[in-house]
């Protein structure tokens, strides 16, 4: 296979190089306990295993009748009465009870009729025939029996989770301590909101939607910080991010410019592990690491400066890196969802990332491509259900199977 060429004659990398470059020797982080209120979204650290059967008694499904089955198809006494939160009595042979949703079945019945099913009169029930032992009961320990895992660590605690959790009477959990991030802008061309834009400046728009991803993602932005095109500063910075995050992230600054500081400065203060890949769009991303006074390190992530560049980047590597901060495999990789396409294209020697809209018709999902592709073209983000992977060297028409990244789910 031919490898691609940098614009200089430089090996150009593949997604899946830089992948193993971003998660060598990544280990998950220490775990922080905290309320089960409190947890919400966060990733469990510790496998929770269940000290309850749940449900905690065989109970009715619905609201009925209670008997052995075995006396069905005839008139019997009601004995009893039984709603959610009443202990039962042992039923009487030859009766049913009264039983509501919840209820605990008891002693001596197997089986529950519902209400639709029967015809009362005074103090006595008609059961219809052929009614089977265990019908509409709720078996002791169905959804989790006690000594089983609850819940797996490395789950993400989303609302299903939480109830589990709550279920087994939790009131704290031990979780992952959520990844400290830097967050970096380069460029004197670069101006935050609420400035006045002087000839040349553009607004940064980078910073806000990363921010909301890697919120998402699961980090916490601790610093946030605009970096100007010096390269004593641009060293500066980013030592001080080191010591302040375990992820350091820039945007822009890694291209072959005279005022691209950013790829030199990491050269200096720690190590490059990969520049340059072979993707559109996001060629120029670089992956390395950055010492801290008093031992250990912080990664970095250099994203192009181009929005969609950014916006692709932080999907295909920054999610992932996050998602091992936080031992949690549900972020590992995103969901491929096979399609078929509603465009044409054809690619270089880049792999080609498109934005894309998903349709779900009845001969399986079609993807559509916004019209325009720049990596400056951040509307495209706005709708995109997906990116759909385009090898390089390769061409697209009409009706073409191709695979799509959903960017939907967790994270």
């Amino acid at each position: 296979m031919d490898k691609a060429r940098g614009d200089k004659g430089g090996e150009l990398k593949p997604v899946s190089a830089a992948l193993a470059a971003l998660l060598a020797e990544v280990e998950a982080l220490d775990n922080e306990t905290l309320p089960l209120e409190q947890a919400a979204g966060r990733v469990l650290g510790e496998t929770v295993t269940a000290r309850l059967d749940v449900p905690g008694f065989d109970n009715s499904a619905m609201d009925g009748y209670a008997l052995d089955h075995r006396d069905a198809g005839g008139r019997l006494p009601i004995s009893q009465r039984i709603a959610a939160g009443t202990p039962a009595r042992p039923l009487a042979p030859g009766s049913c009870a009264r039983i509501f949703t919840g209820g605990e079945i008891p002693p001596g019945a197997d089986c529950v009729v519902m209400q639709e099913r029967v015809e009362v009169e005074g103090t006595t029930a008609w059961i219809p025939e052929g009614v089977p032992a265990g019908d509409n009961v709720r078996r002791r320990g169905r959804d989790v029996a006690s000594g089983a895992a609850v819940l797996e660590a490395g789950t993400r605690l989303e609302a299903a989770a939480l109830g589990h959790l709550a279920g087994q009477g939790i009131t704290e959990v031990a979780v992952r301590r959520r990844p400290r991030l830097a967050l970096l802008s380069t460029g004197d061309e670069i101006v935050d909101p609420g400035r006045p834009l002087a000839p040349g400046q553009l607004y940064n728009s980078n910073r806000p939607m990363l921010r909301r991803l890697l919120e998402r993602f699961g980090a916490e932005p601790v610093m946030m910080a605009s970096i100007p095109d010096d390269a004593a500063a641009t060293r500066r910075i980013l030592a001080e991010a080191a010591q302040a995050a375990d992820v350091v992230v820039t945007t822009g600054g890694v291209s072959v410019g005279e005022e691209d500081h950013i790829k030199a400065a990491v050269e200096a203060l720690g190590r490059l592990d990969l520049w340059r890949l072979a993707i559109r769009p996001g060629k120029p991303l670089a992956l390395g690491r950055l010492p801290r006074a008093g031992g250990g390190e912080a990664r970095f992530v250099g994203l192009p400066g181009n929005p969609v560049s950014s916006f692709v980047g932080a999907w295909l590597f920054l999610r992932p890196l996050v998602g091992a901060l936080l031992g949690c495999p549900a972020l590992a990789q995103l969901p491929e969802v096979p399609a078929r396409a509603d465009f044409a294209t054809r690619t270089g020697p880049r792999a080609h990332y498109m934005r894309v809209t998903l349709t779900f018709e009845a001969e399986g999902p079609r993807a559509r491509a916004f019209e325009d592709q720049n990596s400056a073209v951040l509307s495209s983000c706005i709708e995109a259900d997906a990116l759909a992977v385009i090898p390089a060297d390769s061409e697209v028409t009409p009706g073409d199977p191709v695979t799509c990244l959903w960017l939907g789910g967790v994270g």
